[in-house]
Parts: C-alpha cells; sequence; structure tokens
C-alpha cells in the first residue's frame, strides 16, 4: 500500500479527473489525498475525501483580476497574462500549504496537476516522485512553442518560482515532467511528437457523480442538441446564445441550453434553457453538441461518439477546437463572429453527414481502449 497526494488548482476540470483515478487507486488498496483550496475541493470532492485545505481568498481575487484581464487580451498576450495573473500567483500561494500537507500525510508520491507549479516544486524540494497530469489534450503540446517571446517571458517566471524555493531551476516542473499522464488520445490530438515520459490514457470521469435534476418527459424524440459554453463562459456568451437560439430554433430537433435564462433571452419551443444539467445523462441522449471547446465537454461528447460544433473562446480552447476539426469530430466556428445562419448550417452538418459522426465514433472507440482511470492509475503506481 502507498500514500498518493494530489495537488489541485481551484478549478472543476482539473479536480474532476483526480475523482475517478483516486477511486482506482483507494480500490487498489491506496491511500489518497488531496491538497488544494477549501471552496472546490468542499464542492467536488467525496465528503468522505482526506483534504488539506487552502484558503480561498487569494485565489478568488485572483480569479477576478484574470477575468477582467481576459476580456481584453488577445492571442500571445492571452497566454501571458494567464501565467501572469494565475499561475504563478497560485504557485506562490500554495507553495507553504503544498509543504504542510506533505508532511502532514507522508506521501510517497505527488499527483501534480499541470497547473499547480507549486506541487512540482515541492515534490522535488522533498525528494518524492511525481507525475504531472494533463487535463487537456492542449496539455500534452507546448502551446508556446511558436511564441518564443512569450515562452522565454514564462520560463524566466518558472526560473523565478524555483529559485524561491531554494532550488536550481530545470524543466521538470513544467515542460518535462517525469512522468505526464494526458487525458486524451492520439485519435483527437493527432501527430504531434511527444516525449517519452508521456502516456496517454483517455479521458478520466467513469466514477464522477450527478445529482442535478432535469425534466426528461419534455424530450420528444427528435434529435438533442446540447449547447454549453462550461460554467465559467455563460455570462459572456450572450450574443453567442442569442444567435444559437435562432440557429436551433429553426431546426427539426430540441436544444438545451445551459446557461442563465436572462443571457439567453427568449427561445422558441424546442428549446430548453436551464441553469445546470446533470451533463452525462444529457449525452446518453443526444445527437450533437455545441460547445466551446472545453476539454472536459469536448472528451464527454466524444466519449459517446458524438459530433461537435465548437467555438473556442480562450486558453486552451483554441488548440482542442482545431483538433476536433482536424480529426473530422467536428466544425470550428468563431465565437464572437459566427451569426445563426452559419451555425444552422454547421449543426445541419454534423447532424446529417455521417463523417462527423463516423470520426466522433473512432475517436470513443480510442478512449475505451487507452482504460482511462484504469491506466492512469496504474502509470501512478510505477511512481513507487
Amino acid at each position: 500500500m502507498s500514500r498518493f497526494l494530489f495537488v489541485v488548482p481551484p478549478l472543476t476540470g482539473h479536480i474532476n479527473p483526480t475523482v475517478s483515478v483516486a477511486g482506482e487507486l483507494s480500490a487498489r488498496g491506496h491511500q489518497v489525498a488531496w491538497v488544494g483550496h477549501r471552496g472546490a475541493l468542499e464542492r467536488l470532492l467525496p465528503t468522505e475525501a482526506t483534504r488539506f485545505e487552502l484558503d480561498d481568498t487569494l485565489p478568488e481575487d485572483v480569479a477576478q483580476q484574470a477575468a477582467e484581464r481576459a476580456a481584453a487580451a488577445r492571442g500571445p498576450a492571452r497566454l501571458k497574462f494567464l501565467w501572469e495573473e494565475f499561475f504563478v500567483p497560485l504557485a506562490r500561494a500554495m507553495r507553504a500549504g503544498v509543504d504542510a500537507a506533505i508532511e502532514g500525510f507522508s506521501p510517497d508520491a505527488l499527483i501534480v496537476d499541470q497547473q499547480t507549479v507549486a506541487g512540482a516544486i515541492a515534490a522535488r524540494l522533498h525528494g518524492l516522485p511525481w507525475a504531472t497530469l494533463a487535463t487537456t489534450s492542449a496539455g500534452v503540446v507546448d502551446p508556446l512553442a511558436d511564441l518564443p517571446k512569450v515562452r522565454a517571458w514564462v520560463d524566466d517566471r518558472l526560473a523565478e518560482l524555483q529559485r524561491e524555493a531554494g532550488l536550481e531551476p530545470d524543466d521538470t516542473v513544467y515542460y518535462a515532467p517525469p512522468r505526464l499522464i494526458g487525458f486524451t488520445t492520439r485519435e483527437l490530438i493527432g501527430d504531434e511528437p511527444l516525449g517519452d515520459n508521456v502516456s496517454l490514457v483517455g479521458p478520466s470521469f467513469a466514477r464522477r457523480r450527478e445529482t442535478t435534476p432535469f425534466p426528461w418527459e419534455w424530450l420528444d424524440g427528435r434529435p438533442l442538441v446540447l449547447v454549453s459554453l462550461g460554467t465559467v463562459n455563460a455570462d459572456v456568451g450572450a450574443r453567442f446564445f442569442r444567435e444559437a437560439s435562432k440557429a436551433c430554433g429553426a431546426l427539426p430537433i430540441q436544444a438545451v441550453f445551459v446557461a442563465p435564462a436572462e443571457v439567453v433571452g427568449p427561445v422558441a419551443d424546442n428549446i430548453k434553457v436551464c441553469d445546470y444539467v446533470p451533463q452525462l445523462a444529457m449525452l446518453e441522449r443526444a445527437s450533437a453538441v455545441v460547445s466551446h471547446a472545453g476539454h472536459n465537454t469536448v472528451v464527454e461528447s466524444l466519449a459517446k461518439g458524438l459530433p461537435l460544433v465548437v467555438a473556442p473562446i480562450k486558453d486552451d480552447q483554441p488548440v482542442v477546437a482545431q483538433q476536433v476539426a482536424d480529426a473530422g469530430a467536428g466544425l470550428r466556428v468563431k465565437f464572437g463572429r459566427v451569426k445563426a445562419p452559419a451555425l444552422r448550417d454547421a449543426l445541419e452538418r454534423v447532424l446529417n453527414e455521417p463523417a462527423f459522426r463516423e470520426a466522433a465514433d473512432r475517436i470513443r472507440i480510442s478512449f475505451e481502449r487507452a482504460g482511462g482511470a484504469r491506466e492512469a492509475a496504474q502509470r501512478v503506481e510505477e511512481l513507487v
């Protein structure tokens, strides 16, 4: 029996996959614990989970500042602001708490989310083996490879963080960890060159529980389309949702929009607007998905063999959206510019042209073969 400590940021899409991996490790007789921010851990982890909780104040403030900067940032500037306004302050804020969790739990190895650099630094500092989790398929490639000036700036920040901890800087804390576990497969990311340290295990969501209600009797047998921009982007999506409402209202389908009703506005009878939905259960019944290309929604859709229309907004979403398009499993549209006729045409194509569903199904099969949380747990066990 070994002891594994998960180090996670206060981000839903980064914590959810660890629950499934932890469940696999626990089933094999290991002990697991998490270190992260109180609000996120209380909301997303099982009640019986062992938690080392950090204060939430700074991450909430940092997240608000980042959101304000994100509204104006574009291209390389957006990536730079993510590091400057979120990843680097988060690493500094978490370092003492991660050290304390290591002392309190005495782990044999750390399982570190790619965005919590503090975890990798702590592993180096304490001489512990660690694996890095790339919860997005954009995380197994270098998004800064074509941006040398931004890459150099990030390298300097990573070096500062390591020197502050008394370490000589190296690439292992972010670019080249001893083991990188990616929740994706080749069928989605394509032929990108990967290092020998990379293991692609497919998505990890098998053990997630859903309790959100939905009036399933509303569904009448017409093709169902799920339209979601994720929980973080709903409020900035008013224009997109209203164009999507016009597009869906003109098609012989039913659509469920995940957004506040006031953001979407008036809708046709074939559209239902919900603040939250049981997404996995919804995807079991859906025929296609319209998404911001958030990685969790993309892989959950593809795991059901569903084609997508993707409208990336920020962060890793353009990379993921392009992977979907290149794989033939969907169509990419411009979030800030697309109009209802173009959205309607894209939806009609992914619903009616077999090639999109066939490509999505190839990815679904690759996910099943990759092993998901089970394979990730196996790779983690190899650390000790």
